[in-house]
């Protein structure tokens, strides 16, 4: 049996057996701290579907990482005089700092879409607004939406979602933004299915169409959708379940 409730804000992920996101806990001074894995240990919490999945290596993420640091090393200039380990630790810190601006930006795309559904328009970002509303309805037609979602499983598991249909067998959708202007040339690595056939079989939705909707940052308004077979979700679904099944392993966690 899967417990479903509406979601925040995520800023730790774990998640209590009724599906109560728990990111932070009470300081002794009073003060909210992150979770830690002691605190999950002590009050029966269980792990999010992307803390499990960040046991595997992400080259992705780590080649645009190395492509901000480049970029940086390419258009900072080095002071005069300035010690080489100074100059690196400039380097580094304006990455981050790039890195930080993109997730910021990210987020606030990811805001502005799931209130969409709930019939809030962002004038900053209707574009991006109407671009997704259009190729979700061109790709799935009309459907009862719902947003904001978290959930925990018997699985093991918790999550939350952008977008998901319950009706019937189900549709779940995951909103990524992207600098692109062409779709073809989008990377499509496996965390993608992974991470929503894991939403899907959390909620009880064994037969669910999941697709990512990626949202280009590069040109508002452009909008790709990518429906993963179920040839494709079955092969994520054995993925999923064996790092599952190490992580468990790993923390010495028990569910």
């Amino acid at each position: 049996m899967t417990t479903i409730i509406a979601r925040a804000s995520e800023s730790q992920h774990w998640y209590d057996k009724s599906g109560k996101p728990m990111y932070t806990v009470k300081a002794k001074d009073g003060t909210d701290r992150p979770t830690t894995l002691r605190d999950a240990r002590k009050m029966g919490l269980v792990p999010s579907v992307t803390t499990i999945m960040s046991v595997a290596a992400k080259p992705g993420l780590e080649a645009w990482k190395m492509n901000q640091m480049m970029m940086a090393a390419l258009t900072l200039p080095r002071a005069p005089d300035e010690p080489e380990d100074r100059f690196i630790e400039r380097i580094q810190r304006d990455s981050k700092e790039q890195a930080k601006m993109a997730a910021e930006r990210g987020t606030a795309i990811h805001e502005a879409l799931e209130k969409f559904y709930e019939g809030v328009m962002y004038h900053q970002y209707s574009e991006h607004q109407m671009g997704v509303d259009e190729a979700v309805r061109n790709h799935f037609g009309v459907q009862n939406w719902k947003t904001e979602t978290a959930f925990a499983s018997e699985l093991g598991y918790g999550g939350k979602l952008d977008l998901h249909c319950p009706d019937g067998e189900g549709v779940v959708l995951d909103f990524k933004t992207k600098e692109f202007t062409d779709p073809a040339k989008i990377f499509m690595y496996d965390e993608l299915p992974m991470q929503l056939v894991a939403y899907r079989m959390g909620l009880d939705k064994p037969r669910a169409r999941c697709a990512n909707v990626f949202v280009s940052v590069t040109k508002p308004g452009l909008v790709h959708i990518k429906e993963w077979t179920q040839e494709e979700l079955e092969r994520a679904w054995y993925m999923f379940n064996a790092l599952k099944n190490f992580w468990y392993a790993k923390t010495e966690l028990a569910f």
